[in-house]
């Protein structure tokens, strides 16, 4: 299986897009704006991991490859109230590939309503939300592009369905080094990307001045337990004035959740769970907090290599993970 998981120049991507060749493409807007037609989905993000350690970059394009695993492809744009249709547009046997552009409204839709699709974890889903230089926030919005029609998107999410060749099957994983810490239990009587009031060990509390009065590290995620795979809710902020919260991704009502164990050495810790055998992952992406509170410029986070995101997509929306995607051959009988 030969695919491109590397930093490319533009020139060099556009030769393999007027080759036919089936790409995801992650890069800075402005040159991505650059790129011929073809058969390709993108995303705006200017961090990358690639093979020399993480970096930033609004000169190259980072290319993931499929055209050797792709036996048939569709590209599908959704809005929040089409989102259903994600399922039903997909192959059975194969994958899809989601790029959804950060801050939208259906960023927000997509991380509460996908628990509701159905069958969603039927078929896998990869992906990953847009984001800018953070120098840019507020003044400039994360994209999604089609590239079969050359649109740069900013409140739709895009898919890429790929069906794989019969002998083959698409793995979704993730690689979380957080875990639940030994602290208090909190949970959410409404869930969404905002709380000031939660439940602290049993008790009405303001989540706002728990993390102040306890010197909480909010670097640390909140961490759910769904019967052994940990699932992180990262903090965006929090308000003292207004005593409130905000998440990166949706909290979930009545979910228990703990504040996570600290890391201590993130590459190290990091490269203990990537598998040995990385020849069958086709793509992966990591968490631009997990890029900036672990300092992962020029350093390596192992053999995986990818775009850098605000937001990573394992079926939902998931938070300080690396999430990848292998392509595995069927078991003969």
């Amino acid at each position: 299986m030969k695919t491109y998981n590397k930093l490319m120049s533009v020139s060099e991507v556009d030769f393999l897009i007027k080759s036919g060749k089936i790409l995801v493409l992650a890069g800075d807007e402005i040159v991505l704006k650059k790129l011929s037609k073809g058969n390709w989905i993108g995303g705006t993000i200017p961090y990358f991991i690639d093979e020399k350690g993480g970096c930033f970059s609004q000169e190259f394009i980072f290319v993931t490859d499929l055209t050797d695993v792709t036996k048939e492809f569709k590209i599908c744009e959704y809005s929040s109230s089409s989102l259903k249709s994600l399922v039903t547009d997909r192959y059975s046997d194969g994958f899809i590939w989601l790029l959804i552009p950060g801050f939208s409204e259906i960023h927000q839709s997509f991380s509460v309503d996908v628990y509701n699709l159905p069958d969603i974890y039927d078929v896998p889903i990869m992906g990953w939300v847009t984001g800018i230089d953070l120098n840019q926030l507020g003044k400039v919005k994360p994209k999604v592009i089609n590239g079969a029609s050359g649109n740069f998107i900013e409140n739709k999410a895009l898919a890429l369905h790929v069906k794989l060749p019969e002998i083959k099957y698409a793995q979704v994983d993730i690689i979380n080094l957080f875990e639940q810490g030994q602290g208090d239990t909190i949970k959410f009587s409404k869930g969404g990307f905002n709380c000031s009031s939660c439940i602290i060990n049993g008790e009405t509390a303001n989540l706002a001045k728990y993390i102040t009065e306890n010197n909480i590290d909010t670097r640390l995620p909140l961490v759910a337990d769904y019967s052994g795979a940990m699932i992180n809710i990262s903090i965006q902020n929090v308000d003292a004035i207004a005593n409130a919260v905000a998440f990166y991704a949706p909290v979930r009502e009545n979910v228990e959740y703990k504040f996570a164990k600290p890391v201590n050495d993130y590459v190290s810790e990091f490269t203990k769970l990537i598998p040995q055998d990385t020849s069958k992952i086709i793509g992966s992406c990591n968490c631009i907090l997990n890029y900036l509170y672990s300092e992962l410029e020029g350093k390596k986070t192992g053999s995986l290599t990818g775009p850098i995101t605000f937001g990573e997509i394992a079926y939902v929306l998931v938070n300080q993970t690396l999430v990848y995607l292998s392509i595995i051959n069927k078991m003969i009988v």
